[in-house]
């Protein structure tokens, strides 16, 4: 499915033929930057997919507004992909072969790991923000991939430092069956143990689950007082909605990593206040820049706070227009040379994006659901620099030369 929102922000075209400016020819204008936007539109991450929309559509116009990125104006056409790796796949092929060859907006690892292996075929450039499978920056790692977000292997910094002085001692697991959730339960597993926790049970749920009664049912006959969640989008809204009708949110502490947005916990209301997780990004993060840009999109989006989601996607097209810029040139290629080792100003501080695996190195939060004037907030209450969160090179890369 397209959805076609591709803009020519101030409404000019690619070229100005037969005009004269004080006498002299006109010169062609740069040709524009195109943004294909492969998220999901429709489908279970469909909430997710609007938040990384958003931001990408706000960056665009923050730039048109300025008179565009290098002297060129940014256009983008959206694309749906439910979520789903091989749709994603196909319409990411759609946008390359449209010209939309500069990628973002996938939401599930899956999705990322079915577009990775293709970038060169198509000489398109993709910048993943939100999917964290470990093998990203592993395994499947490729020359044309970015990652501008967290790896599942981040958050294991924050994890340490939280889980470590618990009470809690009988502990479960409850993750999206898929690479990211996989990744997640499997790190949080290992961590517990090293702090001498037992973990009694990992349940694994499919994408989509509307009905968690059957999971709850197994957490509470497993005797558990803690439990890791990496739940995502609808999922996470369902599974808390549901835990706290059946009491389990009175008895249980729950943790975990995917749900702890604005977004999510504006849909969860009061139950929220019992969660803990991952913050990878907070709009009440203290530089001059994010400062600004929380200013500036709150004035786009009727108050409203960025969160992780956005900020992290935000994040990657601050990388994108600045390699742009530094490349003098729109093409994959070119624009893939000036990220590879590069480091760059962002909302979150200097961020440099490692030559070997293609991995921001990027700091990370861990906090729980507070009241901040009036409303229910992702807190930080632990940070881990940026060194200490970010793993180190996967030996397993081998993404080869970019070409």
């Amino acid at each position: 499915m397209r959805v076609d929102r591709c803009v020519r922000a101030l409404g000019v075209g690619a070229l100005v033929a037969g005009a004269m400016l004080f006498g002299q020819p006109a010169q062609a204008e740069k040709e524009p930057i195109r943004i294909g936007i492969a998220t999901s539109v429709t489908g279970f991450l469909t909430d997710i997919g609007g938040l990384v929309t958003r931001a990408i559509v706000f960056a665009v116009d923050e730039a048109n507004k300025k008179g565009g990125i290098d002297g060129r104006k940014v256009e983008y056409r959206i694309y749906d992909t439910e979520a789903k790796p091989e749709l994603a796949r196909k319409q990411v092929e759609k946008l390359a072969s449209e010209g939309f060859n500069l990628i973002m907006g996938s939401t599930a690892s899956g999705e990322s790991l079915a577009i990775a292996p293709m970038l060169e075929r198509w000489d398109a450039l993709y910048i993943s923000t939100v999917t964290g499978s470990n093998q990203l920056s592993g395994t499947s790692c490729t020359a044309r991939m970015f990652r501008a977000n967290r790896t599942d292997a981040n958050d294991r910094g924050p994890i340490r430092a939280w889980l470590g002085d618990r009470k809690e001692k009988k502990w479960a697991t409850l993750a999206a069956d898929v690479a990211w959730g996989r990744d997640s339960a499997a790190g949080f597993t290992t961590i517990a143990k090293e702090k001498g926790k037992e973990v009694v049970t990992n349940l694994y749920t499919p994408s989509g689950t509307n009905d968690f009664a059957p999971y709850i049912q197994q957490l509470r006959d497993a005797g558990i007082d803690g439990l890791w969640i990496t739940l995502a989008g609808r999922d996470g809204i369902n599974f808390v909605t549901q835990a706290n009708q059946f009491g389990m949110l009175d008895q249980v502490t729950v943790a975990g990593v995917g749900f702890m947005t604005d977004t999510i916990v504006n849909a969860i209301g009061q139950p929220a206040r019992r969660l803990q997780g991952i913050i990878g990004y907070s709009s009440m993060l203290d530089t001059p820049e994010n400062k600004a840009f929380v200013e500036a999109y709150r004035a786009s989006y009727n108050g409203q706070d960025p969160a992780q989601y956005q900020g992290e996607t935000y994040v990657g097209t601050q990388i994108l227009f600045e390699a742009i810029r530094r490349a003098g040139s729109v093409k994959p290629l070119d624009v893939a040379k000036q990220i590879e080792g590069g480091t760059f100003d962002t909302i979150q501080g200097k961020l440099t994006v490692r030559s070997q695996d293609h991995q921001i190195v990027v700091p990370n939060y861990f906090g729980y659901v507070g009241e901040q004037n009036g409303k229910l907030k992702p807190t930080i209450t632990i940070a881990v620099d940026a060194a200490a969160a970010t793993p180190p090179i996967n030996p397993d890369c081998k993404m080869g030369e970019l070409k």
